[in-house]
């Protein structure tokens, strides 16, 4: 990198994954709109306030603004809105907005709604990288969506003689990601570590990992600022591992090579409840245990989003589970998931040689709980009902 020239530090404000006008659930906020899809509005909104506060000198966005490639008009108008506040706030301010899996057409002749943007003053990389200059703040920017990097993607490299090079794009970073990809969407363009070359820039704000996570001592990923991942469950699984549990975005001084994480407190609590073993129980003493452990939520269950996991059920004790009393959990909280499984078989694999043999149930769940749906259905449904049906197959087959 060159060396900089004689100017005050720089800071950057680094969000991603807004992923405005995605869906989860039933509810409705009085106003008639989906509860999560206000959730996720009420969260970037927050980290506008947030940047707004913080007055950093360049604002970038790595990508998924939108849930959809063609959002509703309330996200539209909504987006539009809070960027105008930072650009009014803000004013001399760069933004820089890139175009995530979620935000890009899979046809080239469909146009972007993201260059919307552009008539704020936001500079936006739609389908194309764009290196992007800043002289009173001696920075370059190369902007790299995510069609850029699975058609001709372009060296990512520092070009110019800007003293403070920023690298933003929106991408999966191979060997970053958890092995079993429970927290994680497809869709996005893997890059090698080695590609991404961390220590030629002054900072790589990347997007795509809904966890916030350091790849390389100047290279993060900020994290979504709500939970909108397919597994809620997984992400939480992986938040834990990262030894974190929070959303929100970063603040970044380039000169001094600091990382301040900006924390966004959820709409609503997401708990993962501790599971009940449930082998050898009648239903009348689940049940009792399943009001139990509902009845030690914190502040009760209303308004939040609750799993459950109770194991080895059998078929018929699940179907005598007080299931007007489930109901009634499910009517309390914003959502509840009661997740009943069934005792796993065991089988001999191979020649006489004893071993476990993973149920299509569970492949088919695993499945089901990553691949994209329309916004309308209910994921976890879904995974149940797909799961209920292969059970009794596989159940049939062994002779059950």
């Amino acid at each position: 990198m060159a060396p900089l020239r004689d100017i005050p530090c720089v800071k950057v404000a680094h969000l991603a994954d807004p992923h405005l006008g995605a869906r989860q659930y039933h509810r409705q906020t009085a106003a008639g709109i989906n509860q999560r899809e206000a959730d996720v509005a009420r969260a970037f909104r927050l980290a506008v306030d947030g940047v707004i506060a913080a007055a950093p000198d360049l604002v970038v966005v790595a990508g998924d603004l939108f849930h959809s490639v063609r959002p509703t008009n309330a996200a539209i108008v909504f987006a539009f809105r809070q960027m105008q506040r930072l650009r009014e706030a803000l004013p001399g301010a760069p933004i820089v907005l890139v175009a995530g899996n979620h935000d890009t057409p899979r046809s080239v002749e469909t146009g972007s709604i993201l260059r919307l943007f552009e008539e704020l003053g936001v500079d936006v990389a739609a389908d194309q990288a764009r290196r992007l200059v800043y002289p009173k703040l001696d920075v370059a920017v190369l902007a790299v969506p995510h069609q850029a990097l699975v058609s001709e993607r372009p060296p990512l490299r520092p070009e110019g003689s800007e003293g403070r090079q920023l690298l933003v794009l929106h991408g999966e970073i191979e060997g970053v990601f958890p092995f079993d990809r429970s927290s994680v969407e497809y869709g996005g363009a893997v890059i090698g570590l080695n590609e991404l070359a961390p220590t030629e820039w002054s900072y790589v704000a990347l997007g795509h990992y809904h966890v916030r996570h350091q790849v390389a001592p100047r290279a993060w990923y900020a994290g979504a600022l709500e939970y909108v991942s397919p597994n809620l469950w997984g992400e939480l699984a992986d938040e834990a591992r990262h030894g974190h549990r929070n959303k929100g975005w970063l603040l970044v001084d380039l000169d001094a090579g600091t990382v301040e994480p900006q924390p966004i407190e959820p709409a609503r609590a997401i708990l993962d409840l501790p599971p009940i073993p449930g082998e050898g129980m009648a239903a009348a003493a689940l049940d009792r245990l399943i009001a139990d452990r509902l009845a030690e939520v914190p502040g009760g269950i209303a308004d939040k989003i609750l799993r459950l996991r109770v194991y080895d059920v059998p078929r018929h004790v699940g179907r005598e589970l007080d299931h007007t009393a489930i109901r009634g959990f499910k009517v309390e909280a914003l959502h509840f998931h009661l997740d009943v499984r069934r005792p796993e078989i065991q089988r001999a694999v191979g020649v006489g040689a004893p071993g476990r043999r993973q149920p299509l149930p569970e492949l088919v769940r695993d499945y089901l709980s990553r691949r994209p749906l329309p916004a309308e259905l209910d994921r976890e449904a879904f995974v149940r009902l797909g799961g209920e049906l292969l059970d009794g197959v596989e159940r049939d087959l062994a002779g059950a």
